[in-house]
């Protein structure tokens, strides 16, 4: 009997608590109990003293690669933006008409292979069509020329985007976000401060040559040559590259991440930043596990890599140069006052993930971009967008060949 009752109270206190988060979750997309005049939709109920921009995410936010955005609020008020009216979703009948969205939003890997019946049928001149992705156009190229004269606003990687959407931020020794941009104004390495005693005891553990972190092997940029012939011109010095992931022999599972950058914390002096596409300012977050955990980057990639970082702090691996870039590291690793060089940047610089801030997380920034009036206001369109997203339409020169195969095939 006494045991009946505990469980009994057992059994209540779950269903109370089952029943209370899911209030406090549907609270975060549920303001008040005030029905708004343009909803069409209306079991979502806002508040209405609030002027809200709604975002309707158009191409499936459900694909792989960056789901950036989801349904409601929560992003905005869990980052605690100063701009948290902004309304996400992908019910295309939340409103009246798609018309009465300010902004809608096109992710790049949902448009590849698009046909006109599938886009907006309707379209307001206020708002804004954004096109956005954090993948380059080496894997999503954008090809049909309806594309040009239809995007206002743009999302992206691209350092000229309207609002960029990428994993580093820059900051000064002040505090001052400084980048990264088009153009940067760096002290010159000769004229930085020397590392502290301090920093050079935490490099002193180091004891192999580099580090790479990958999972996927054959990828346009080449870069798995480039890594297997640096990793034969090293053995020459008795030097090892780690390959960490499908296409080495060292294992660091995800779940993982954080105990593997330990390691290469303390125990690499380099790590390959090697990026899978050769395309302008495509920079991914590998660069920031260089710069955040005390490794020197060696860097590949189609990036103008002193958008991100001054000379010097770097290496640069080219496809014509490994026997020299495993010189260079050798002769680093041996001289420790030329490997203390590559930090001295630690003085008067440091790097971020753009999402520890409110100031500079990414969907913050978009939701003030829409809350910029002025911007808003302000008449605008890429005219040729595919030769902005596919710079001398390269990947779409690849892109029509493979696909005139295909259809040959059939």
């Amino acid at each position: 009997m006494f045991i009946n009752k505990i469980n009994k109270y057992f059994v209540l206190c779950v269903i109370f608590n089952i029943i209370l988060l899911s209030l406090v979750y549907n609270l975060d997309n549920y303001n008040l109990k005030i029905s708004n005049p343009i909803l069409y939709n209306h079991t979502i109920q806002l508040n209405k003293s609030i002027e809200w921009k709604y975002i309707l995410i158009w191409t499936d936010h459900k694909e792989p690669f960056k789901p950036f955005l989801r349904d409601g609020i929560i992003q905005f008020r869990n980052k605690s933006c100063s701009f948290a009216n902004c309304y996400v979703s992908s019910n295309r009948q939340l409103l009246k008409d798609v018309a009465d969205f300010d902004v809608v939003l096109f992710y790049g890997t949902g448009l590849k292979n698009i046909k006109a019946s599938f886009l907006p049928q309707s379209r307001s001149p206020r708002q804004k069509y954004v096109f956005a992705s954090m993948e380059s156009p080496a894997y999503y190229p954008i090809c049909n020329y309806m594309f040009n004269s239809y995007f206002n606003w743009t999302w992206t990687y691209k350092l000229n985007s309207d609002e960029i959407s990428t994993y580093i931020c820059i900051k000064d020794q002040y505090g001052n976000v400084i980048g990264p941009k088009e153009e940067m104004h760096w002290k010159n390495v000769e004229s930085m401060m020397p590392i502290n005693d301090s920093l050079k005891a935490k490099l002193s553990t180091k004891k192999i040559a580099a580090a790479w972190f990958v999972s996927n092997c054959n990828v346009p940029s080449g870069r798995d040559l480039i890594a297997k012939q640096l990793q034969f011109e090293l053995a020459k010095y008795n030097m090892t590259v780690d390959i960490y992931g499908k296409c080495g022999t060292m294992k660091c599972p995800s779940d993982s991440m954080e105990e593997c950058l330990r390691k290469l914390e303390t125990d690499y002096y380099f790590f390959l930043a090697f990026e899978n596409s050769l395309t302008e300012d495509y920079v991914t977050e590998k660069l920031l596990h260089a710069l955040q955990h005390y490794t020197v980057p060696v860097v590949y990639g189609g990036a103008n890599y002193t958008r991100f970082m001054p000379d010097g702090i770097y290496l640069i691996a080219q496809q014509s140069q490994i026997r020299e870039l495993a010189e260079e590291m050798v002769d680093a690793i041996n001289y420790r006052q030329r490997y203390y060089d590559f930090f001295k940047w630690h003085n008067h610089y440091s790097y971020h993930n753009r999402r520890e801030s409110r100031d500079t997380d990414t969907y913050c920034k978009l939701c003030a971009l829409i809350n910029n009036q002025e911007k808003y206001a302000k008449t605008s369109i890429y005219e040729n967008f595919i030769k902005w997203w596919n710079p001398e339409n390269e990947f779409c020169f690849n892109y029509f060949y493979n696909l005139k195969k295909f259809v040959h095939l059939i």
